[in-house]
């Protein structure tokens, strides 16, 4: 267990940086609890997952904007959540583009359909930053003052390995029901 948590602080900003790009919430959610227990930094953990969060969007974003023809190809098989992208997007405004960080399976979709449209590239970054902002703060903040209960819970879960599944099919049954909902054709 040392050897990984040793290996976790020296390598650890490398993959919170390389994870955050397309998401990132595990590994700041790590990130926190092992600043909780003093193997990492929380400050720098939270700019570095803020700024390649920034960044991995903002790449959603130009690769939708200047290579639709191969992004097409990826929408082929997701034509109801890139519609519904765009609802949510007409109907919520440009907030959005700050909400989506907290809702699992239009992190990545939500900058890719906006750079479909002509959605201006300066005021997606401007939202885009504010979202990463706040997501960074919320997550990797809460998980260190949490730090506690969330190695707790890891404890009970190691105790009763029988939980982990179960918790993991709730929760992805949950969000696959949300979203089967959400882009169902009415």
């Amino acid at each position: 267990m040392d050897d990984m948590l040793n290996n976790l602080s020296t390598y650890g900003y490398v993959v919170l940086f390389l994870y955050s790009l397309g998401g990132g919430f595990v590994a700041l959610l790590g990130a926190g609890v092992l600043s909780f227990m003093g193997k990492m930094d929380i400050s720098l953990s939270i700019a570095i997952a803020f700024t390649a969060n920034f960044i991995g969007d903002s790449l959603m974003f130009y690769m939708s904007r200047y290579h639709k023809r191969e992004m097409m190809e990826y929408f082929r098989k997701h034509r109801r959540k890139l519609a519904f992208s765009h609802l949510l997007l007409k109907k919520h405004g440009s907030w959005i583009i700050v909400v989506k960080k907290f809702i699992y399976g239009l992190k990545t979709l939500v900058p890719l359909a906006i750079g479909l449209t002509k959605y201006d590239f300066w005021k997606f970054s401007a939202y885009n930053a504010i979202g990463a902002a706040i997501w960074a703060i919320v997550v990797g903040g809460g998980s260190y003052l949490f730090g506690g209960a969330l190695i707790e819970g890891y404890k009970v879960v190691a105790d009763k390995p029988y939980l982990a599944p179960v918790m993991l099919v709730l929760i992805g049954g949950t969000i696959w029901i949300y979203l089967s909902r959400a882009t169902k054709k009415q």
